[in-house]
């Protein structure tokens, strides 16, 4: 097998507005981040993956796209994106931007002249529906943000279908004409030189054509949030969809066939694994990488993890490649969910296990979920459904670069606050501890790089006992071993024969653990890797 940068490199989120700021607004910007990749290249990351950036009302910041080809003032200029597409490539590091294919904003010029008129051109551009008999919305369909998913349009009477904010009325994707548009966005970016795209709530871009109700979920209670009082049954995941993410994937290959370097697709898609998996494709290529967010949601001990694990990797299809992801812009941060000492913990079962990893801005310092007070929420998740927890304000606050005012991060204050402990907890002073967490991803991320046994190598499960968690890593001559503890004590680890005269590579503590007649004594939340000789 020949591995593409895709399939051995690491993956890094950024939140544009949270990274850096250049000119003193607040807010980060393309030139901010340009400005910090040479931390990106250290840290030993290989691609970069930037949530949106193109002009936006930014009623649900950037998701609401206005024009697909250009870039929104706030983050700079095209040529600053060249610019820094530039001094990434000079570093090689990949650039990845993130497609919003679903909707796009009220404003953008296609929904304008589609709500112009019934017979204007665009009309079917997106879906428009006459209201029911009693005169409300055509069918039960809740957006993602709570309410109807019907917005009622007094100029021509009929309601429009949004997905999430009525600010962003979904396309209709069964129109050949969208297809087409959207499909050159894509050209126009990939001809500027972008290595890939993350695709936007892939499996929610066609509906079932007849839009009958959504029936309702048994497991629903209050809490959830209002859009799980329904199963999306017909509103999501339609077997059309995969014809066009089949159809995107010809485009991305076409510029590798054409020797302008291997582009990548990676879809955002929240299913269960056997509907997951069908993202890859049927009869022919789908996406990349369909995100796997398992890591995200599920219970975390020994056990639930090594299930998930092996049925995730029986469960590929043959030519599909793995891949994880601990946290991103929607969900609360690793730190926040296992506390600190698992945070290590996790990073090490992020980096060693089989396939792509995604990495979120500002996990590798332990950032925690920041408590926003009800004054500065921005997120309209937030303000439509408040106090769940479902506001996504808390993951998105600047990342502190170091101990000087604003964290390092701008010269103004910045959009959203800072987390509490940002004087000690920030890129500088953990650069130069060697206990940190920072430094202990720059020594996974080496050690990923050093051996490939960790990124293309074959996996298999060594045991499950109490609260351990052994696998092991082999490609070619090169064997390693990955032991992960995740209980608050500590364990006797028996070790393989074959590890018998083994090296220990790496703890999560700050020195190795003691050996004792063929075994490990693993402390609390310990994890170890170690080389077979």
């Amino acid at each position: 097998m020949i591995a593409l940068w895709w399939q051995t490199g690491v993956i890094y989120q950024i939140y544009p507005r949270s990274f850096q700021d250049s000119n003193g607004d607040g807010i980060g910007d393309l030139q901010g981040i340009a400005q910090r990749l040479d931390y990106l290249t250290g840290l030993g990351v290989d691609a970069i993956w930037i949530s949106p950036i193109s002009p936006s009302p930014m009623v649900d910041f950037g998701y609401d796209v206005a024009d697909y080809c250009d870039i929104d003032p706030c983050f700079g200029t095209l040529a600053d994106f060249d610019e820094l597409l530039r001094q990434a490539h000079r570093r090689g590091l990949k650039v990845l931007l993130d497609f919003v294919p679903n909707h796009t904003s009220d404003q953008h010029p296609w929904f304008v002249e589609s709500r112009a008129a019934k017979d204007s051109p665009k009309r079917d551009w997106f879906i428009w529906r006459d209201a029911a008999a009693d005169g409300g919305p055509p069918n039960n369909w809740i957006s993602d943000f709570g309410g109807s998913a019907w917005q009622w349009d007094a100029i021509t009477g009929q309601y429009y279908y949004h997905a999430f904010l009525k600010e962003q009325p979904d396309l209709n994707w069964r129109h050949p004409e969208v297809q087409a548009a959207m499909f050159d966005v894509m050209r126009f970016w990939f001809d500027r030189g972008v290595d890939g795209f993350r695709i936007d709530v892939l499996w929610h871009m066609v509906k079932a054509a007849d839009f009958p109700d959504n029936p309702p979920n048994p497991d629903y209670r209050p809490g959830m949030g209002e859009m799980h009082r329904l199963l999306q049954l017909h509103s999501t995941d339609q077997p059309e969809v995969h014809g066009i993410a089949e159809a995107m994937r010809d485009i991305a290959d076409s510029y590798g066939a054409r020797g302008l370097g291997e582009r990548v697709l990676i879809g955002e898609i929240y299913l269960p694994v056997d509907r997951l998996m069908r993202y890859y494709g049927r009869d022919r290529p789908g996406v990349h990488l369909p995100f796997n967010f398992q890591l995200i949601d599920m219970n975390w001990d020994a056990r639930t993890l090594a299930a998930a694990i092996t049925d995730y990797e029986a469960a590929l299809p043959r030519d599909g490649w793995p891949n994880w992801v601990l946290g991103n812009h929607d969900r609360p941060r690793v730190a926040t969910r296992l506390g600190q000492a698992q945070a290590r913990v996790a990073a090490v079962l992020l980096l060693t296990l089989r396939g792509t990893p995604t990495l979120y801005y500002g996990d590798e310092l332990g950032l925690s979920d920041v408590r926003i007070e009800p004054a500065q929420v921005k997120d309209p998740r937030e303000l439509r459904e408040p106090g769940l927890g479902l506001g996504r304000d808390p993951v998105r606050t600047p990342m502190p670069w170091d101990g000087s005012d604003n964290a390092g991060f701008s010269t103004a204050k910045p959009w959203l606050p800072l987390h509490a402990d940002w004087r000690t907890r920030n890129v500088a002073g953990m650069a130069e501890d060697p206990r940190s967490i920072l430094t202990l991803y720059r020594r996974l991320l080496a050690l990923r790089r050093d051996h490939p046994a960790l990124s293309v190598g074959d996996f298999a499960l060594v045991s499950v006992e109490d609260e351990l968690l052994v696998y092991a890593r082999r490609h070619e001559s090169q064997l390693l071993l990955v032991a992960l503890n995740f209980g608050d004590r500590p364990h006797r680890l028996p070790l393989p024969d074959w590890t018998h005269g083994g090296r220990l590579l790496l703890s999560t503590h700050e020195d190795m653990p003691l050996a004792d007649h063929g075994a490990l004594l693993l402390r609390s939340h310990e994890a170890v890797v170690l080389k077979a000789e």
